[in-house]
């Protein structure tokens, strides 16, 4: 996925409203999808895909790790020990050992906490909020007037101006 102008993403579907993906590209660093999954098995119990759903929300949308880099990350995670595995319902259900937690909390404070809680909550609520305007601009739009649009316009020039002014205090 590309990045577009401001808060808008592109991607097959052409350009969309939203926060751009975290890092830039939609995938994490190096190191943060085991961190990522620690952090969440320390929370509780899961299978591969329960452990991408809650990786996602935890982002809050912004980030669905892919199949391929959760499940060889929990395989990992039991050979090394950090983890075990056992069949629930069908499915093969993932709980940390005592050594599994010791490294997930070990990792998370030398990370500065979760990669999806990197940089404070406030930024992650900034950018939810900057894509909740885009949507709302996008279907302002979408509703082909001339005047709501231009009154959209206004509001959002006046936005930036008020910004700008947060960043001058002090």
């Amino acid at each position: 996925m590309r990045r577009g102008p401001g808060p808008w993403r592109h991607d097959d579907e052409g350009f969309r409203p939203g926060p751009p993906p975290p890092y830039g590209d939609g995938r994490m660093r190096r190191g943060d999808i085991r961190t990522a999954v620690l952090a969440v098995l320390a929370e509780g119990d899961g299978h591969g895909y329960d452990v991408i759903q809650r990786l996602e929300d935890k982002a809050g949308g912004r980030w669905r790790p892919s199949p391929g880099s959760v499940y060889p990350t929990l395989q990992l995670l039991e050979d090394e020990g950090l983890a075990r595995s056992s069949e629930r319902d069908g499915k093969r259900v993932y709980a940390l050992t005592e050594a599994g937690r010791t490294a997930a909390a070990d990792r998370m404070a030398g990370a500065g906490g979760p990669p999806w809680m990197r940089g404070g909550k406030e930024f992650g609520e900034l950018r939810h909020a900057v894509g909740q305007i885009a949507l709302a601009a996008k279907q302002v739009a979408m509703a082909r007037s001339p005047e709501k649009v231009e009154r959209a316009a206004a509001i959002l020039r006046d936005a930036r101006k008020q910004l700008y002014v947060i960043l001058a205090e002090d």
